[in-house]
């Protein structure tokens, strides 16, 4: 992006444009403080630094934090349900869950001044582009142990908008809000944001009826072709954040306007990118396993999180004059990486490939099957209405067509699959992409 797209605002202007070295002095203060704090109340801490060697005493620059243990899910389902509380139960005023493999969620805790600096760090990148308190937001995100809805909707009302908490689910009652309350800001996952503009076309509702003018987006990767048909059907600006319940929930980072990136709430966090494989920090700008330490959190702070989430990472100065390093958009994760015939691939790269080909809805399943020695990959790809044809012809150039785009993208020969419209399924949530036959 060589421009910004809305007006340049700040929320806490003093910690958003902190000077590198000031912000690196804090960081520092902070780490060690924390590191004092959970080797004092948090056995896991207390027995893993012990066993490395450090204390908050003995961190003498922000290099000692690779001497730091990393902290992963398997670890959190070790301590079940909460293990890693550094407070008293008396003092938590909110639990959140994600969910686990095991069927059990992992839960993780709030005090209330956790709750207050996780509505100040979404309403920054909701004021940074083009929130504003005379504005209303349609909150279509999930209101429970999902973090999503929650850190959003407080951060609307800390800023002063009016919000409509109409949760996941049922698309024809979102759809009426919509047209009669007309408001301008919309939370969701892109993927339902998608599902919405799809009910707005087929009832033949006017873009220029609606109120919308922003979307902020979460919960699951998409790419810049996603947003850029978004934009198109909606006649809107749409915003990337990220965050995940074991950090702290969305906030953790967000675009400014320039959208060349999202700025991470580094005074509160503590943010790497390493190689998966060897643990060693990956390049700056090269991706990398994002892995992020807590400087501030009361109730569930974790030391060098290791989020499976695969971006890059940038401290390059932004035209935005926020200094605060900024990560790419997920490209995948590494619990999420299939690899077939030996070559890795992520979901979002068939949705960039699908993207490129006219004609196809951004609406896919990836199916990998082993029927013999080598893996088999089908790619169930959803066609628009104006693109079904009769003709086997045009239907095979489109498979062709596709093909071609997954191959250049991933590098894998793919078979096509074409699939009428409104013939796969849709999600409320989080999109379910993938189908492993190898794994059954």
């Amino acid at each position: 992006m060589t421009k910004p797209v809305v007006e340049n605002a700040f929320w806490q202007p003093e910690a958003e444009r902190m000077p590198r070295v000031e912000l690196a002095a804090l960081q520092l203060t902070r780490l060690r403080a924390m590191v004092a704090r959970l080797t004092a109340n948090v056995p896991f801490y207390r027995d893993a630094c012990a066993r490395a060697g450090v204390t908050g005493d003995n961190i003498r620059s922000l290099d000692d934090l690779r001497r730091l243990p990393f902290t992963t899910k398997a670890d959190l389902r070790d301590n079940y349900p909460l293990g890693f509380m550094a407070v008293s139960r008396r003092e938590a005023v909110r639990y959140h869950g994600s969910s686990g493999t095991t069927g059990k969620p992992t839960f993780v805790a709030y005090t209330r001044r956790d709750l207050e600096t996780w509505a100040d760090l979404c309403a920054r990148f909701l004021v940074a582009t083009g929130v504003r308190p005379e504005h209303t937001a349609q909150v279509s995100f999930g209101y429970g142990l999902f973090t999503g809805g929650f850190g959003l909707h407080y951060a609307l009302e800390r800023i002063g908008v009016g919000v409509i908490p109409v949760s996941s689910g049922n698309s024809d009652r979102q759809l009426t809000i919509l047209q009669d309350m007309a408001p301008e800001v919309l939370i969701s996952t892109p993927s339902y944001a998608l599902k919405l503009m799809e009910g707005i076309q087929a009832r033949g509702i006017p873009r220029g009826s609606l109120g919308l003018r922003f979307a902020h987006f979460g919960g699951e990767p998409w790419t810049e072709d996603m947003r850029a048909r978004i934009e198109a059907g909606l006649g809107i600006l749409c915003f990337n954040n990220y965050g995940l319940s074991e950090v702290l929930g969305p906030g953790v980072s967000g675009e400014c306007p320039w959208r060349n990136g999202m700025h991470i709430a580094e005074d509160h966090f503590i943010v790497e990118a390493i190689n998966p494989e060897t643990l060693e920090p990956a390049p700056e700008g090269e991706p990398g396993e994002l892995v992020f330490t807590a400087l501030t959190k009361e109730a569930f702070p974790l030391l060098r999180y290791r989020t499976r989430d695969i971006a890059t990472l940038t401290r390059v100065p932004c035209p935005c004059g926020r200094t605060l390093a900024r990560m790419g958009r997920i490209t995948g994760r590494t619990d999420d990486m299939l690899i077939i015939r030996g070559v890795n691939v992520f979901p979002s790269q068939i949705e960039e490939a699908l993207l490129r080909v006219e004609g196809t809805a951004p609406h896919y399943l990836i199916e990998i099957a082993r029927p013999g020695a080598l893996d088999e990959a089908t790619v169930h790809v959803e066609i628009r209405p104006e693109t079904f044809s009769d003709s086997m012809s045009e239907m095979q150039a489109l498979r062709d067509r596709i093909g071609r785009a997954i191959q250049a993208v991933t590098g894998l020969g793919m078979h096509i699959e074409l699939v009428g419209p409104q013939t796969l399924e849709r999600f409320e949530g989080k999109a379910k992409r993938v189908l492993d036959r190898r794994k059954a």
